[in-house]
């Protein structure tokens, strides 16, 4: 089955659409269980791994295919080439990895009994056993790290998957560990300057530009600045926010991540040992302020992007700054960046709709979730409707239920629901959790699958999820709630990479709406907005003193067109969503205009996807890369 772009089937159901052009790929299939377990799985994994040198080396192309299965996949994130790769099957795997030269050399992972050879499922689910190991890769220029599962036919052990993934550029090492600042300049030195003196000047720039402009000081942006920091690239982060952290900050006030601390760590500086299951937004404002201190990144609030322009020939974009300065005063500063990325959240401007009527409306409150501070005090009795069914929808309906509202539910097709009691203990269970490997390992292991079959053990997780939460999703149904499974039942997770939305992980709404705590009306379009509230296509109507549009937000490329004009948003791909590989689509990789990157994504996507975007830049910086 071939992969189908969405936007050529406008008739599909709502669980399966995605943004325009994104491929809906197919579930893949695991192959059979290991009919034998054997004695020495290190044994089995050295000689495969063996031929395998041998055959890169000699670029014989035949030989290598041999040593795959006849449905298998190498997934690679710039080990073979500056792009992220997910190719099928021997023969095509053979030709995509004996083109560059040289091929490199893989040798087994021992450091840790995760990571060494070792019998077990390799399907993350427990069906399909076989032999798994770590890896790590080599080139004269590239190292990286991976992992290879190993299957049975007829009695044969050959390769199911391999996956690499670069971690640094030989020569361009990070600046961490054995390689981290002196930090001090003894002896005798003229007009000696201490470490707050050099902050500060680096902070400002003082005479010289950076290499990488941010826009956006959210977990995209931080990550990014600090991998880049870390390779050596000046970066400066701008935020129109008055302080880092602003943008979760001023979010509705009950708002606390859905996913756990585990899966949550940023690079570098993971989240302490006391830090709760569960973030509150204000905790993770602060940690942001703390982040950037820490690391020590280069970070201008209050400052506004006024213009821009890349020169093809120079390869450096000029950028027009107005900044208010710590002293009150504005400044306007010219910069020469080689690169900029745009790191202004997962989406783009906010998908407000609008409705006939809406200048007529009388009640207090009508706005989009994106400026919903928060349900008032002392509202007993008032009447709201928050238009939209996914996490945001069912935060905002929860907090107007609990000041006291009479609060009803606008769902206009069917959302994906998981209790997070499901998230932690199904979904992330034996690999983010407080027992868990180490967050790199997590990371590594849990991007080893190629999509096709990661979305095959979404399913399985999905199943299991659906069991575990049968009571709510039943309870849901007959409250009038439509409940889906995602994307040909691959759950939240792909409909999230997919879609960026029509999900909710359950913190306790889902209960109010199955008590009837918190009401619901389904399957009607909104014809127009009166003057007390709702009126819907059948003619009913809804009262309403406020009204909440938690309708999402619109690609990433809308807001690069408000920020960056027409000439750098008619030139970049679409954004988000799944190529017929199964890779995202532009995002953390070259955007199609020269210079312009994405970065965004929840924290577990920024931590991964920061190292390989920052290491395409530096190869781009070194001359390793080009465009």
């Amino acid at each position: 089955m071939a992969a189908a772009a969405t936007d050529s089937q406008p008739n599909l159901p709502s669980r399966d659409r995605a943004e325009p052009g994104s491929c809906n790929i197919p579930v893949g299939q695991f192959p059979q269980t290991a009919s034998t377990t054997p004695d020495d799985p290190d044994k089995i994994a050295t000689k495969i791994i063996e031929q395998l040198n041998d055959s890169l080396a000699k670029k014989d192309q035949q030989s290598l295919a041999g040593l795959f299965l006849e449905n298998s996949y190498w997934r690679d994130h710039l080990c073979f080439s500056w792009e992220f790769h997910t190719t099928k099957g021997p023969n095509a795997i053979a030709e995509f990895v004996t083109k560059p030269s040289p091929s490199g050399k893989i040798e087994i992972d021992r450091s840790s009994a995760f990571k060494a050879p070792h019998n077990g499922p390799i399907d993350a689910f427990g069906e399909v056993h076989g032999i798994e190991f770590f890896i790590l890769f080599a080139t004269d220029v590239r190292r990286g790290h991976g992992v290879v599962r190993l299957a049975q036919q007829n009695n044969d052990w050959k390769i199911n998957i391999v996956f690499t993934s670069l971690v640094e550029l030989t020569g361009y090492e990070e600046a961490v560990s054995h390689r981290r600042p002196i930090g001090a300049r003894h002896g005798e030195q003229q007009g000696r300057t201490n470490w707050q003196d050099r902050r500060t000047a680096d902070t400002n720039f003082e005479g010289k530009e950076p290499a990488v402009l941010i826009v956006g000081a959210g977990q995209g942006g931080l990550t990014a600045a600090a991998r880049l920091k870390m390779l050596n690239i000046d970066t400066l982060i701008i935020d129109r926010g008055d302080r880092i952290g602003d943008r979760w900050r001023r979010r509705y006030h009950q708002l606390v991540l859905h996913d756990p601390v585990w899966f949550d760590h940023m690079p570098y500086l993971p989240f302490p040992s006391n830090w709760p299951i569960f973030t509150p937004k204000d905790k993770l404002a602060g940690f942001f302020e703390a982040y950037v201190k820490l690391l020590e990144l280069n970070v201008w609030t209050q400052t506004e992007l006024q213009s821009s322009s890349y020169d093809e020939a120079k390869k450096q974009w000029t950028v027009v700054l107005q900044r208010k300065k710590e002293d009150g005063t504005t400044e306007t500063r010219t910069l020469h960046p080689h690169h900029v990325i745009q790191a202004t959240g997962h989406s783009g401007k906010k998908n407000a709709p609008t409705f006939k009527g809406m200048e007529s409306f009388q009640g207090d409150r009508m706005c989009h979730s994106s400026e919903f501070p928060g349900a008032n005090e002392n509202s007993k009795g008032k009447k709201a409707i928050v238009i939209g069914s996914c996490n945001s929808g069912h935060d905002i309906a929860q907090d107007y239920y609990e000041k006291g509202y009479d609060v009803t539910m606008v769902q206009r097709s069917s959302t994906c629901v998981v209790s997070s009691e499901s998230i932690v203990n199904i979904a992330l269970k034996g690999l983010y959790e407080e027992s868990g490997p180490a967050t790199e390992d997590a990371d590594l292991y849990l991007w080893s699958f190629p999509p096709e079959l990661f979305k095959k053990q979404q399913t399985n997780i999905t199943k299991a999820t659906s069991q575990n939460d049968a009571q709510t999703i039943q309870g849901l149904e007959k409250a009038g709630f439509k409940v889906d499974q995602g994307p040909m039942d691959a759950g939240l997770l792909f409909k999230y990479l997919q879609r960026g939305g029509g999900y909710y992980i359950d913190v306790g709404a889902s209960q109010l709406i199955v008590d009837g705590k918190i009401k619901v009306k389904q399957g009607q379009e909104i014809s127009e907005v009166v003057a007390r509230g709702l009126r819907f296509a059948d003619g009913s109507e809804l009262e309403a003193d406020e009204i909440v549009f938690a309708t999402g937000y619109q690609n990433m490329r809308s807001q690069a067109r408000i920020i960056f004009g027409d000439a750098v948003a008619d030139r970049v791909g679409n954004v988000w969503g799944l190529n017929a590989e199964g890779e995202m689509r532009m995002m953390w990789q070259r955007s199609g205009h020269p210079g312009f990157w994405f970065m965004g994504g929840n924290l577990a996507l920024c931590r991964y996807y920061s190292r390989l975007l920052a290491l395409q830049i530096k190869a781009l910086e070194v001359g390793l890369a080009s465009y």
